[in-house]
């Protein structure tokens, strides 16, 4: 009787443990596809600088009279988007102007604040996008006096 209870408790316990390493193994394989998928649909660097529109340098006031000059690379999701940003660079210096015109030194402080900015241009040229869309907004040099 002992013997019984001891071999079914040895069974009991190997098959849990073995349903816990199957557990974890196919969690892990579904997690580690997961990741192969969602970095092969990320754009290779090559792509992104040929969906990738470079705003030249603009110096301009701010709302508390300091003035900050700035260049930004836009990134769109297509070459096509990209060709569209580039027809629109005057509504783009636009729109960067009226923005900052509208922004103290700051308001552009820190992380979070360049952040914002980045986030405000980005919603503002998708309004206008009819080809794609903007994807992110990098300041590429960035001055406050």
């Amino acid at each position: 009787m002992k013997n019984k209870m001891m071999t079914i408790s040895i069974v009991i316990l190997v098959t849990v443990l073995l349903l816990g390493v199957v557990g974890y193994v196919v969690i892990t394989k579904l997690g580690g596809n997961d990741n192969e998928t969602a970095n092969a649909n990320e754009p290779s660097i090559d792509e992104i600088i040929v969906s990738s529109v470079d705003v030249p340098e603009l110096t301009t006031n701010l709302m508390d009279n300091n003035f900050v000059r700035m260049s930004l690379k836009i990134q769109t999701n297509s070459e096509d988007a990209a060709e569209e940003l580039l027809k629109r660079e005057f509504q783009t210096k636009n729109i960067v102007i009226q923005t900052l015109s509208e922004m103290t030194a700051e308001d552009l402080e820190g992380k979070t604040g360049k952040i914002d900015f980045q986030n405000t241009i980005k919603v503002q040229l998708n309004e206008l996008m009819q080809e794609g869309e903007v994807q992110k907004v990098y300041i590429t040099s960035y001055i406050i006096q």
